[in-house]
């Protein structure tokens, strides 16, 4: 009967934690599927080159994502047809939101190499599919964190 106890809160404590993260991984699978939308109107020839972090340590993953939203005001559509489609999909970029985990990362945007548009949102794409992973391993920790919690108060 104890064990059944243990593993009926288990499941529960669980099933919350889990519950609360697919929310913003869907948030940033969306964002990832926009920025595959925005590159091929995005102009690429002639343009300014813009500050592109790549490969940021968890730490500035809030200042990387920073950098590219100002970065996303500088890009320009690759021509009048695509314009409707570019309008939309970078207010959809620049308006969406990252939590600051607290820490404060000591780079800046100037800090990272320029590179073209396209390398930039190649390199955004990258960082979004490294805020997937880092947001799902902060689930898992929190439901190892959960389950740990209620063993010890059920045998101490």
């Amino acid at each position: 009967m104890e064990r059944m106890v243990i593993f009926c809160m288990l499941f529960f404590c669980s099933s919350m934690v889990l519950t609360a993260a697919p929310y913003r991984i869907v948030k940033y699978k969306q964002l990832l599927k926009t920025i595959k939308q925005l590159e091929p109107t995005v102009k690429d020839k002639d343009v300014e080159l813009l500050h592109t972090p790549e490969n940021p340590v968890d730490e500035c993953l809030f200042t990387a994502v920073t950098c590219f939203q100002k970065g996303i005001l500088k890009l320009q559509p690759a021509n009048s047809q695509v314009n409707s489609t570019f309008t939309q999909t970078t207010k959809v970029l620049k308006n969406f939101t990252f939590s600051n985990p607290g820490k404060q990362c000591e780079s800046s945007c100037e800090s990272y190499e320029k590179k073209s548009p396209e390398e930039f949102l190649k390199s955004f794409a990258k960082l979004i599919k490294k805020v997937i992973r880092v947001d799902s391993s902060w689930v898992l920790f929190d439901v190892l964190q959960t389950i740990t919690d209620i063993l010890i108060l059920q045998y101490f």
